[in-house]
């Protein structure tokens, strides 16, 4: 396909365009923008950067994001699979490189990766091949002994990815394992099989934690090699657990529990009106080492109070709305599935950010989609839409073109004199 050809080619498919999913998409980068704004001015005072420094930085990830979103949503869906495949594998290397001397180690945790001078996640990508891959695999169950076979090689692949995430990163091991089971049940898989998966991780999790608590926590021994991090997760729970059986009177601000307090320091200030402290006011931002990334829901939440915070949870919710409710109509099984698992991961993702900002959940250490100051999960986020927007455009035309056909069939059918 020469140049004129593609310039051709998306002139004619911009009328199958989802603009709806444009207004969310921008919707959720003007947030982006007004809120690292406000949440950046810790980061600018560790760092010594200029205080538009780091905000720049991300809007050029966005922007670049903001770019491939839009090319992408012109490429083919069933391109998009056969690249995910790929990518999977591609993805498999990186995390494996994460344990070597090309591995970043970040707040103690060696997720990272730097390449050439750039630096990011690959579980990441990981997430994104992973549920294409996923999508893939169960839309080619047709009768009862596939269920079994691709159920299993789907759950092979899964433990592999999310084994090796797990190593390094607990929350996204659990949060992407969670969504490959709701694409078992959304597939029609029967419920001996991903119920049986779900009993066994769940069993495995629960004596993991009390056997970490008893034989390490309690005995204050520390673990050594890759599962070095089973301490510090640990830890998070039996916090979570003790704020809520602490009262208010006894309850102190310690180093353990410095960043949840005051996010809920600025989720109370922000609760005092309905409209929060109005943007550029907040106070815990400066001193709130994580009020760009892991915690900007609780500074959005005192800057903008209950109204912007529902506005901003309303966004989230309503990409998986229109998800379920566009591949509800969807010709091709795999799409639906892709779409599907993709808008699952945006809400969800975002879903368990929030409830860490304002101390429902334990300290997870995930992003806000598109909002969290981080370049891989702005470019990956993004990536997201793209696809849901180019299988939105396929279904889109595919509906229309049918339409057509039949009404232009109905004029072919010659009118019978019934008298």
């Amino acid at each position: 396909m020469n140049i004129p050809n593609i310039k051709k080619y998306i002139s004619e498919q911009m009328q199958y365009i989802d603009r709806t999913y444009w207004v969310m998409f921008i919707g959720l980068i003007m947030f982006a923008s007004i809120a690292l704004f406000s949440a950046s001015s810790f980061f600018v005072f560790q760092e010594g950067s200029s205080t538009l420094g780091p905000i720049l930085s991300q809007m050029l990830f966005i922007a670049v994001g903001v770019a491939l979103a839009f090319i992408l949503q012109f490429v083919p869906s069933k391109w998009i699979r056969r690249l995910g495949y790929i990518g999977l594998i591609l993805s498999v290397i990186l995390l494996l490189l994460t344990f070597s001397p090309l591995g970043v180690e970040i707040n103690g945790s060696k997720r990272w990766l730097k390449l050439f001078g750039i630096t990011f996640q690959p579980s990441e990508l990981a997430k994104l091949t992973l549920i294409i891959v996923v999508s893939d695999l169960f839309s080619k169950i047709k009768t009862i002994d596939d269920q079994r076979k691709y159920f299993f090689m789907v759950m092979g692949i899964t433990l592999v990815i999310c084994g090796i995430i797990f190593i390094g990163n607990l929350s996204t091991a659990v949060l992407l394992g969670g969504i490959v089971i709701l694409l078992a049940i959304l597939a029609r898989v029967h419920v001996k099989y991903w119920g049986s998966f779900v009993v066994a991780i769940l069993t495995f999790m629960i004596c993991g934690y009390f056997f970490v608590n008893e034989v390490y926590v309690k005995q204050n021994r520390t673990v050594e090699g890759p599962l070095k991090r089973v301490i510090t997760w640990v830890g998070r729970i039996n916090d979570m657990l003790e704020e809520s059986k602490t009262p208010d009177a006894e309850f102190r601000i310690t180093d353990d529990n410095y960043q949840s307090s005051h996010a809920k320091i600025a989720v109370a200030r922000g609760g005092k009106s309905p409209f929060g402290v109005l943007p550029g006011n907040s106070i815990q931002r400066d001193v709130l080492p994580q009020a760009y990334a892991d915690y900007i829901f609780a500074i959005i939440v005192e800057e903008w109070g209950i109204v912007g915070s529902l506005i901003l949870i309303l966004l989230y919710l309503s990409i998986l709305f229109r998800a379920c409710l566009k591949s509800s109509r969807y010709a091709d099984y795999s799409a639906m599935l892709m779409v599907m698992g993709l808008a699952l991961m945006i809400t969800c993702q975002a879903l368990i950010s929030m409830m860490v900002s304002v101390g429902i959940g334990p300290v997870t250490g995930q992003p806000l989609p598109m909002i969290s100051r981080g370049g891989t999960s702005a470019l990956i986020t993004s990536i997201y839409f793209g696809i849901i927007m180019s299988v939105s455009r396929e279904q889109t035309e595919l509906g229309i073109r049918q339409r057509a056909a039949i009404n232009e069939s109905r004029d072919d059918v010659p009118d019978i004199d019934i008298d």
